[in-house]
């Protein structure tokens, strides 16, 4: 994995190499005119068929390796902000020079041709992309994408840093002021990341922390973070006098002490101040707390078109090493906030400290068809070298290339991991980078992603570990050991398996990542090797009936581009024969799912004996025989043809948990694998279970002896027509020993109930079908609560951190009279059809006569939030039990048996005795609430976090003369001579 990091980071510094010789061998030429290739407008053409300007002809065909999409491999395409001029002198010079990067753009790729996007995104807004591709705007014609806001460029352009954001809320920042400096403070806040450390404060003659529970504190920038503070900025409301000095003095005490403590960023720190204005340059203030060494930066944003108090901004400004901004309208917003992330990237630049950064986890939506995919981001600053600049600490800006965390997962080798172990890496903030159990996207309609996915904690999924052990050693880059028991669910989180885990960890390399792993104990202690010939085996591989595991890495097919093609048994095939010398390939993987491939070669005989005797099936209620060896090979036989299929995913890459992939078994060999040798599992997929075409699946693992400690080689299973299966119940239940033949009871008896139930207690057959797949405990609350009691059945409790909740608002309009009442429905309909939010709106006309002609509707958003709720599991050692409860005035009796070599069990309930009104037993999850006071800890709670390890706050070289200004702007001489005395005084 190490090696693979390396890889795509010497990538990216050969192409700040190439990018910094191409800049110093350039002069700027202002009347440069240059026709490029424009992401937007390539291909397009005019109403007489001519190509537009920036439009020419750029060849684009489909590449397998980018998903299909149409790209140009020799060439990169260049992007310009929507608001930009796209023929600007500067973005033409740009331009020009960075043609440079198509040659290293393309040898990186041939160097490695796992690569996928490399780009660089410009200081001037332009973003320079390989392989070339032709952009769309949205349906207003914009394109909204500024590379310069994106977390890959914030943070490989500047240090960390501690930010107070100080608002001005006096009475003259009213009306659309206030509108422009809540905008800005969002603004300001997007470009803040998870090194970084924040609080805002609003002043008028008094001081109102945003968030009062934070008061005298920071808090890291991490998104459920901000997000919470700008729920809190429509709290904003403007009166009185603004009193700065007191504000500047509390931004300057707070910074100060938090610095103390040895918490938050402890790099760079800045104030951002947002006002109309100032009255004084409060000197005495800086000469106290800040001169005169200027750790803190002084950032100001005039709001408004008013200038009159614009010199004593500007002055704070530049004699604080920061910079001044006017912002007149909400369009000015966005280009004026990204100003101080130059000022803060100076000193990285004079230093010429070219840090490697890496991202967290993100979802990336652009690659083709292949829907949502987990990313992260490797990116490296470009500076200008010219010494004629040096002192300016020019950023051209920043490299990058997206790496799909999947190949990070491919360097893994799942088979000796074994069947519930899996990899995971972390940030050195603790947020997960790969995790089985990270669950970044929902489904409402199509999936989406959840506001937080990126900042989800390790403890939030390896919430066992109350201690954050695990998580605080990886944080701070320890290599040992740990182990603890675990409950992990499977099956869309109904089903648990109690486990030990024992957890293996060191850090990466040259990242900020650190990498785990998880082995469970029981079965995985000894693996199993077998030899076999390379005739026999190539010969039974390449059975059509045979299928590796799409994930596995068998042979590295990505690292040399004629490879591409090859599946991975065309890839094994010429590894073994010798005529791909160039192929890197798992070596013992490769024998073993050789020995595999013949010892399960008779399968296939056996299966199509039984095909070809229609008595042993025939009504066709099997469908499907499947085995999986530890190999990742399967083998899959179909007794009736594909279209007849009750469950058409199974098996394929649709069914996720239902295949071999990169971080996980398949859930019938998982399970089969905790369960008694020579047991078979029967489970009904939860995706089809009230559906008539439902299925039933049962598999068992195949072990080399009844030993606990020997290796679980397989697992073979079936999958059958569920009412199929549930007539060879019935037929069975009505038979018993009797001389006579005649049962004295039997399921058909009116006074009894008679289910079949698996050990998490979910139906598989019941009398009434509409209670497939349902918990029983929903259906006989009494008797599953009697039977927890006896301990037939434990609970288990179980905790989501990732949970995604409903929460109804009320919202109106009175702009609309429900007299009319079709705009409501229509509006309603709307909301629905564009999926921005799910609406739910009752129509009562009744309410109707006596409204107060306000339309009223409960909106349902989805929000992230914290659940509880239980799982149920059978107790192994109970075979069977009778047992009998009290209802009113009545008693009522059930007996529940263990069906021999299965995980189900046969539960008959006496009917006679109503227990209807007892509580249903449900596995609804429940939000758990949290009180003010709890949600304030929470809030302030810091856990343990390792810094990047480059520091970048400030050079005694950098000229802080260039701090901005305005148009029109003419500073009164005294503040003039003042500032060049400070500069001449504190050139630091």
């Amino acid at each position: 994995m190490e090696e693979m990091f390396h890889k795509k980071a010497e990538a990216m510094r050969r192409l700040v190499e190439a990018a910094e010789e191409a800049h110093l061998q350039h002069e700027d030429d202002p009347e440069l005119q240059y026709e490029y290739f424009n992401a937007v407008l390539i291909n397009e053409v005019d109403q007489e068929g001519n190509s537009v300007e920036l439009g020419q002809e750029f060849i684009l065909q489909p590449n397998d390796h980018f998903n299909d999409l149409s790209v140009n491999i020799s060439l990169s395409v260049v992007q310009v902000p929507t608001n930009m001029y796209n023929k600007d002198s500067a973005i033409m010079n740009g331009v020009y020079w960075s043609e440079a990067l198509n040659k290293v753009f393309v040898d990186n790729f041939e160097r490695d041709p796992s690569l996928i996007w490399q780009y660089f995104g410009s200081a001037k807004g332009f973003f320079r992309q390989y392989p070339g591709i032709k952009w769309k705007p949205d349906e207003h014609g914009v394109i909204a994408f500024d590379c310069r806001n994106r977390k890959w460029y914030i943070q490989a352009a500047t240090s960390p840093k501690d930010v107070i954001i100080l608002v001005d809320v006096s009475g003259s920042m009213k009306g659309l002021r206030l509108t422009i400096a809540r905008q800005t403070v969002s603004s300001i806040l997007d470009t803040l990341g998870d090194d970084d450390f924040f609080n805002i404060i609003a002043y008028n003659e008094e001081l109102h922390y945003v968030e009062p529970c934070l008061n005298g504190t920071l808090v890291q920038a991490d998104r459920t973070n901000k997000d919470h503070f700008r729920e809190h900025l429509d709290k904003l409301f403007a009166k009185g006098i603004g009193m700065l000095n007191i504000a500047l003095t509390e931004a300057f005490t707070l910074l100060n002490d938090y610095n103390r403590t040895g918490q938050g960023s402890i790099c760079s720190q800045a104030i951002m101040l947002i006002t109309d204005g100032a009255v004084d340059t409060y000197d005495a203030v800086f000469a106290k707390y800040n001169w005169p060494d200027r750790k803190v930066r002084i950032f100001a944003y005039l709001i408004g078109r008013e200038t009159a108090f614009a010199d004593n901004l500007k002055w704070m400004a530049c004699a604080n090493k920061g910079y001044f901004t006017q912002i007149s309208t909400l369009a000015d917003v966005q280009e004026n906030v990204m100003e101080y992330l130059h000022v803060l990237s100076r000193p990285k630049v004079i230093d010429q400290e070219h840090d490697t950064i890496w991202t967290e986890a993100y979802i990336d939506s652009t690659f083709g068809n292949m829907g949502p995919v987990l990313m992260t981001t490797v990116a490296m600053p470009v500076f200008s070298t010219k010494n004629e600049t040096r002192n300016k600490g020019i950023l051209l800006g920043v490299v990058g290339t997206d790496v799909p965390v999947q190949e990070l997962l491919k360097t893994i080798p799942k088979y000796k991991l074994g069947i519930h172990g899996y990899a995971f890496a972390i940030t050195n903030n603790g947020y997960i980078l790969t995790h089985p159990d990270l669950r970044p996207l929902y489904e409402t309609g199509k999936k989406r992603r959840k506001p937080n996915y990126s900042s989800v904690d390790l403890s939030e999924v390896e919430w066992e570990d109350k201690d954050d052990f695990l998580r605080n050693a990886m944080v701070n880059r320890v290599t040992g050991t740990f182990d603890m028991e675990v409950k992990k669910t499977v099956d869309k989180g109904k089903r648990v398996l109690v486990m030990t885990n024992d957890y293996y960890y060191t850090d990466i390399k040259g990242t900020p990542f650190s990498l785990g792993v998880a082995l469970s104990r029981g079965h995985g202690q000894y693996s199993f090797r077998g030899n076999v010939t390379v005739e026999e085996g190539l010969h039974d591989l390449e059975h059509p009936e045979v299928a590796l595991a799409d994930e596995w890495t068998y042979c590295n097919t990505d690292l040399h581009p004629e490879h591409r093609y090859l599946t991975q048994i065309e890839a094994i095939k010429r590894y073994l024969t010798g005529k791909e010398p160039l192929l890197q390939c798992d070596k013992e993987l490769i024998q073993e799912v050789l020995f595999d491939a013949v010892v399960t070669a008779p399968l296939e005989a056996y299966w199509t004996s039984l095909a070809l005797n229609k008595s042993e099936n025939s009504d066709k209620g099997v469908e499907i025989a499947f085995l999986g060896t530890r190999t990742g090979l399967s083998r899959i036989n179909l007794f009736v043809v594909p279209e007849q299929l009750t469950n058409q995913d199974f098996l394929t890459a649709e069914d996720k948990e239902g295949v071999f992939n990169a971080d996980h078994f398949p859930l019938w060999y998982k399970r089969a694998a905790e369960q008694i040798p020579g047991t078979f599992i029967y489970s009904l997929p939860f995706s089809s279970g009230t559906e008539n075409k439902s299925v039933v699946l049962a598999s068992t693992a195949i072990q080399l002896s009844d030993d606990r400690k020997s290796p679980i080689v397989a697992a073979v299973g079936i999958q059958m027509k569920l009412d199929f299966f549930q007539r060879k119940f019935w037929t069975a239940s009505r038979q018993c020993a009797a001389l006579d033949g005649k049962c004295p009871t039997s399921c058909d008896d009116d006074n009894i109930s008679c289910y079949l139930i698996d050990n998490n207690g979910f139906i598989l057959v019941s009398e009434d079908f509409s209670q497939t797949g349902i918990f029983f405990g929903e259906v006989e609350g009494a008797v599953m609560n009697k039977l927890l009691q006896m301990g037939s059945f434990k609970r288990v409790t179980l905790y989501d951190y990732q949970a995604i909740c409903k929460i109804y608002a009320e919202s109106s309009d009175s702009a609309h009279s429900l007299l009319d009442p079709y705009f409501a429905f229509f509006a309603a309909v709307k909301w629905i059809l564009t999926e921005l939010v799910i609406f739910l709106v009752e129509f009562n006309l009744y309410s109707w006569w006596y409204s107060d002609l306000t339309v009223k509707a409960q909106r349902a958003m989805l929000v992230p939030c914290d659940t509880e709720y239980p799982a149920f599991v059978s107790e192994r050692t109970i075979k069977e039990t009778t047992g009998s409860l009290h209802c009113g005035d009545c008693t009522k009796s059930f007996v529940i048996q263990q069906i021999p070599s299965s995980n189900l069990f046969m539960v008959v309930v006496d009917q006679e005795c109503d227990c209807t009104s007892a509580t249903p037993i449900t596995m609804e999850p429940i939000e758990i609430m949290y009180n003010e006071s709890l949600k304030c800890e929470r809030l302030k709670l810091q856990k343990d976090r390792r810094r990047p390890d480059s520091c970048h706050p400030f050079h005694p070289e950098e000229n802080s003369r260039e701090c901005g200004g305005a148009l029109g702007l003419h500073p009164r001489l005294p503040v003039v001579l003042l500032l060049s005395l400070l500069l001449t005084l504190f050139p630091r």
